[in-house]
C-alpha cells in the first residue's frame, strides 16, 4: 500500500497564499502613498489589495471545503 500512496505524490494544494502576500505588499504601499500624500497611488494599491484578499477568502474557503 505504501507504494501505492507514493506513486499519487503530496495532495494538490489549491492555492499557495501568493494571494495574501501580494495583499500585504499592495496595503503597506497604499499606506505608505496616503502618508507621502500621492492619493491615486494609494487608492489604486488600495484597490488591489482589496481584490488579492477577496480572491485569497474564496480560495481558502473552497480549498477547506475540498
Amino acid at each position: 500500500m505504501a507504494t501505492i500512496d507514493s506513486a499519487i505524490g503530496p495532495p494538490l494544494q489549491l492555492f499557495s497564499g501568493e494571494f495574501l502576500e501580494c495583499a500585504v505588499v499592495f496595503l503597506s504601499l497604499a499606506l505608505v502613498a496616503a502618508f507621502v500624500g500621492a492619493r491615486s497611488v494609494a487608492g489604486i494599491s488600495m484597490e488591489i489589495a482589496r481584490v488579492l484578499v477577496a480572491r485569497f477568502l474564496v480560495l481558502a474557503t473552497v480549498s477547506t471545503v475540498l
